[in-house]
């Protein structure tokens, strides 16, 4: 038995293994409302240690793809609680994550057709998913253009990621939430330099580009405890065309300021998001950023995600290099991946053509080792 296999504890969550499944954008959840298929699927994966939910929206303007769900409102409530009971049931822990997808969005999916938003009118080098690109069928479309967020909003972009953590806590029954601060989304729209031309207290130095994605965890914090809060951060990863001229400054500002809060966790994207663990001429010391944030005081587990097989995954959990590991995809094919990886048994391969978007298949059918 390897260390992968062992319990973790981070912050006030319980995780009875350190194999975490990351957080899936699958597109089934018609009106922002999670279903009782969306149910079924997150408890055929409740042996994870930790499930973190697929990226859900704080608000109408949050939403950037099509079918994806919400905590806004009191059906997709509803609809959480099913799949929190579920994951309960069968002995689970699961978080929210916590999103606001900023300019990666469309007009067609902003309340009364409205530009997306973000910290800078840059339009991103993207696409979205649309149940109607224009030719009647499902499918990506490039990003709408974005207006730049006036600095007297921001103040309830805060309090929508409050009200959706105490939502996802206290209502919806989750263990706790994830804040989406990666991926080229709203908060990395602020914090990173190519999508940041402010002039203002949210633009120009680290200071002001990390600030408000630390008020927005502070404010999380202070809703739902900082014992019950994680964050995921992406370095260097190129997703939805986000860049910044000098990351490892700025992650190390961030670790500093992060270490105090008290966070469950922190979840770091290592390389580009789904793609190679290195990022060509996007250097990045993760174990100096580690440092930084273990230096400040930080004792939030730390999670690791991008490019694990089981190997690469004891060697980190083995020198202290993380204390849990996330995989993405392969939960997608493998529902019981935790009982894969601990025979040494092989892997289903994922369906990409069902990744986004449709019901059952590809979705709740994959086989496990059980039958």
């Amino acid at each position: 038995m390897t260390r992968l296999f062992e319990p973790l504890q981070a912050g006030a969550l319980h995780l009875a293994n350190r194999i975490v499944m990351a957080p899936l954008t699958r597109n089934r959840s018609p009106g922002a409302i999670p279903g009782e298929l969306t149910a079924t699927y997150y408890r055929q994966r409740a042996s994870a240690g930790l499930l973190v939910s697929e990226a859900t929206a704080i608000s109408p303007q949050g939403q950037g793809y099509a079918d994806v769900p919400g905590l806004y409102g009191s059906e997709q409530l509803d609809g959480w609680k099913r799949v929190t009971e579920a994951v309960h049931a069968a002995g689970g822990t699961i978080v929210c994550q916590l999103w606001h997808v900023g300019r990666v969005s469309h007009t067609s999916l902003q309340p009364d057709g409205a530009a997306p938003v973000s910290a800078s009118a840059l339009q991103a080098d993207a696409k979205t998913f649309l149940l109607d690109r224009g030719d009647g069928r499902p499918g990506f479309v490039p990003t709408s253009m974005p207006r730049a967020l006036d600095a007297q909003e921001l103040p309830q972009i805060v309090h929508a990621f409050a009200a959706a953590a105490r939502n996802a806590v206290q209502t919806a029954g989750f263990d706790g939430v994830e804040i989406h601060g990666a991926n080229g989304y709203l908060l990395e729209q602020f914090l990173k330099s190519g999508a940041n031309q402010r002039t203002d207290d949210y633009g120009g130095g680290i200071e002001n580009r990390a600030r408000l994605l630390l008020e927005v965890t502070r404010a999380v914090a202070d809703a739902v405890g900082a014992d019950r809060t994680g964050i995921r951060l992406s370095p260097v990863t190129p997703a939805n065309d986000i860049v910044d001229a000098d990351p490892q400054p700025l992650y190390a500002y961030l670790a500093r300021e992060l270490a105090p809060l008290g966070l469950a966790y922190l979840h770091v994207i290592e390389g580009a998001t789904g793609g190679p663990r290195e990022v060509e001429g996007r250097p990045f010391d993760y174990a100096a950023f580690q440092a930084a944030y273990r230096n400040a005081g930080g004792r939030g587990a730390w999670i690791v995600n991008n490019g694990y097989d089981r190997a690469l995954a004891e060697e980190a959990v083995a020198s202290g290099r993380a204390d849990a590991v996330a995989w993405g995809r392969a939960f997608i094919a493998n529902p019981d991946l935790v009982e894969r990886l601990r025979v040494g048994a092989p892997l289903n391969e994922p369906d990409r053509r069902s990744f986004y978007g449709g019901g059952a298949e590809g979705y709740t059918d994959y086989p496990t080792l059980a039958g």
